[in-house]
């Protein structure tokens, strides 16, 4: 299949104990929660690398030193572009990390998803591609409120998030209005659930491969 013309953005935090998935290791600990994190990035990484697109980013924050599985994701990660986030707080740092990756691609369109939806393939990110490049943007709701993918066909389209509250059970529905209150023509794709707490395992376990790593991890863990 010829590569699609955009470039796939996974914007990831490095999971450490202690920092990783907060909500989550309060029921299953930190170090537990670190891993189950790692094992969706790596998870993640495995779909977008086997995606057929031209370009693939990695905006991280944190500690990669002092992360889970750190030698498996340094591995992992050599495949990839990797940029720093930067800003002061998550929705400028996913516009920055828009314009980043738009700086380094000469403005191919930018398909954004996180690490929290480690039953994504490289079919349903290569359907988004797709559907990207025939539509000003795309969004993914998450069934949490949120998205798990936003793709805008100029990198400056994301500038619009800086003003959407994130982590909130209307993030999606704010940043659906954002983006057409802002002129910019928005087509939905899959609705994917997310983990956040020990609730969403099993739904995302059971939308993964059974020998995903994630799947691996929290079947360990007794989840």
């Amino acid at each position: 299949m010829t590569a699609l013309a955009v470039t796939v953005l996974v914007v990831a935090k490095a999971p450490e104990p202690g920092r990783a998935k907060t909500r989550l290791a309060a029921t299953v600990g930190d170090r537990v929660a670190a891993d189950i994190a790692a094992a969706a990035l790596l998870d993640t990484l495995d779909a977008v690398a086997a995606a057929p697109v031209v370009a693939r980013v990695v905006a991280l924050t944190g500690d990669l030193d002092a992360a889970a599985r750190a030698a498996e994701l340094r591995q992992r990660l050599e495949s990839f572009t990797v940029i720093s986030q930067r800003g002061n707080d998550f929705a400028d740092r996913l516009a920055n990390a828009h314009a980043d990756s738009g700086s380094r691609s000469g403005g191919l369109p930018v398909l954004q998803i996180g690490m929290d939806t480690p039953q994504v393939t490289a079919e349903l990110l290569a359907d988004c591609a797709g559907r990207l490049l025939d539509a000003p943007a795309i969004l993914g709701l998450a069934d949490d409120g949120g998205w798990w993918a936003l793709g805008v066909g100029v990198p400056a389209m994301a500038e619009c998030l800086r003003a959407v509250p994130m982590s909130r059970p209307d993030t999606g529905e704010l940043t659906l209005k954002a983006l057409r209150d802002n002129g910019i023509d928005v087509t939905e794709v899959q609705q994917l659930a997310d983990v956040d707490v020990v609730d969403d395992i099993a739904v995302v376990r059971d939308a993964c491969r059974p020998a995903s790593r994630f799947a691996r991890v929290t079947r360990a863990a007794g989840l």
